[in-house]
């Protein structure tokens, strides 16, 4: 079934690329491929270990929430994005997924709700599952302070978000694309909100929505606190902030490599040996508990996961092809054991925080290193082993 992706017999099968990598990310490889290790890792800015989340002078429930989520010291990004919200000040955000992000900007956000609820906060994302992610952290963090929300994504009930929204909730978090009809069917008016994130704002971009958030900032009030958060400032991302963001204060957490709590390696194929089936034996072993498999294209990940299935494996895939409530089972499945393998898109796994993913593998080899250490940082969280494998020809 599978001999047209084994690299002996086609290398340029379905599961090959569409373009080559770029030299960036062939150079990561190469240098994984020759020390068998990760290099040291560092940021452009460093916490101090003594810093704690109390010296931000939040409140107590708040900090009883922050305890209970077992975050005991603030990321750089936290560190630095916390005090400058909470003073009211526009924020740049330059971090990748995996620093700490969201709850930078939730954590004085709901502070500074729970003292005012008349206060209104919108939060946009790129994807359903980052929504969905951000909103559950939400629910964690403001546990007990009377803060409401509401989540606006596609592939649920429009209806019923609309009902929700006519109560005014203090947060409201969605996608452009459920944000933009919930508009144009007058159920959301965006003139109330005075504290709005743009969160991911490179991959809004790249997915085709920067006209929808050009349209989202001209319905703002004047006067509003903007935060924003990308990976990357390109041209078309300037566009956006130039009439977003004023006076802001610029945060850069930057990190091109994984961190050192993530052992990566590379997986070379020996002659008359096919690629799935050197997959099938690294899935057998030991340790390998919980798996994360990325793959490039929407129907290739999805016949990979069938073959795994059918070798007996408990595997599921999210993919572009699979409707929400489809794609969130099988996440649900994924974080409580029922597979123990999940495939996927680098689209669909945009905001994924899975807890102790003990291996992420590279079937198909990322477009860039951007991509490559979005995907190996979905393992190694909240400072535990981890460790990543990529296929290479």
């Amino acid at each position: 079934m599978y001999k047209k992706y084994y690299p002996q017999r086609n290398k340029r099968g379905k599961f090959a690329q569409k373009s080559l990598p770029n030299r960036e990310l062939m150079e990561a490889i190469r240098s994984v491929d020759i020390i068998k290790k990760n290099k040291p890792f560092e940021t452009e800015n460093k916490v101090d270990p003594s810093a704690a989340f109390r010296d931000f002078g939040l409140s107590q429930r708040l900090m009883d929430n922050i305890s209970f989520k077992e975050y005991l010291t603030p990321t750089p990004i936290q560190e630095q994005v916390i005090p400058a919200v909470l003073v009211n000040r526009d924020v740049i955000g330059i971090a990748n997924t995996g620093t700490g992000k969201t709850a930078a900007f939730l954590i004085p956000l709901i502070e500074i709700i729970s003292h005012d609820k008349s206060e209104r906060v919108l939060i946009i994302a790129p994807t359903r599952e980052l929504a969905m992610q951000i909103h559950e952290e939400l629910k964690d963090f403001s546990r007990g302070l009377g803060i409401t929300s509401v989540l606006c994504i596609g592939g649920m009930s429009i209806y019923r978000q609309k009902n929700e929204l006519k109560l005014n909730p203090q947060f409201v978090i969605g996608t452009p694309g459920r944000i933009k009809d919930l508009i144009s069917e007058r159920g959301l008016f965006l003139t109330g909100f005075r504290r709005v994130v743009l969160d991911e704002a490179d991959r809004m971009v790249d997915i085709g929505f920067i006209e929808d958030i050009k349209y989202f900032i001209s319905l703002l009030p004047q006067k509003r606190q903007s935060l924003f958060f990308s990976a990357t400032i390109s041209g078309k991302v300037k566009e956006v902030l130039n009439t977003f963001v004023y006076n802001p204060v610029t945060i850069s957490v930057k990190q091109n490599e994984a961190p050192l709590n993530i052992e990566q390696d590379v997986v070379r194929l020996e002659n008359g040996y096919s690629k799935i089936d050197k997959l099938h034996d690294l899935l057998t072993e030991e340790g390998f508990d919980k798996v994360l498999i990325f793959g490039r294209t929407k129907w290739g990940v999805q016949k990979l996961a069938n073959e795994l299935i059918k070798r007996g494996f408990r595997a599921g895939a999210i993919h572009g092809n699979k409707n929400q409530n489809q794609r969130q089972r099988v996440l649900d499945e994924f974080k409580k054991g029922e597979i123990k393998i999940l495939l996927a898109t680098d689209v669909a796994s945009r905001g994924l925080d899975i807890p102790d993913v003990t291996h992420v593998i590279n079937y198909d080899m990322p477009a860039n290193l951007e991509d490559y250490t979005h995907r190996i940082g979905r393992t190694g969280r909240a400072d535990k082993k981890g460790k990543a494998l990529t296929f290479v020809e």
